[in-house]
């Protein structure tokens, strides 16, 4: 089941790419200062990385919640994620 948090915005929250086809996206952790339909941008240590969705998973931290997303599940304008999630949950929800 997909976190609520899944739902909300991305900006501002702690993220770590967990899985990645990108060996050298793999790991790489920050802060998410941008949002394209395609791409996140994080914040890191040693400047900006542009991360694509699609071919990676995140882990975000929000608050004290700790929650994972594949990034196809997230590929799409910020403001059409609800729409889109909430398809894939009435699909697979028991």
């Amino acid at each position: 089941m997909i976190s609520k948090y899944a739902f909300g915005e991305f900006i501002g929250l702690k993220a770590k790419i967990i899985a990645s086809k990108d060996r050298f996206q793999k790991g790489i952790e920050g802060k998410v200062v941008d949002e394209t339909r395609n791409t996140l941008v994080l914040e890191t240590k040693i400047g900006e990385r542009r991360i694509i969705k699609k071919t990676s998973t995140f882990k975000f931290i929000a608050d004290k919640n700790i929650f994972t997303v594949p990034g196809r599940l997230i590929e799409c304008r910020p403001y059409e994620r609800a729409e889109k999630l909430m398809r894939y949950y009435k699909n697979f929800k028991v």
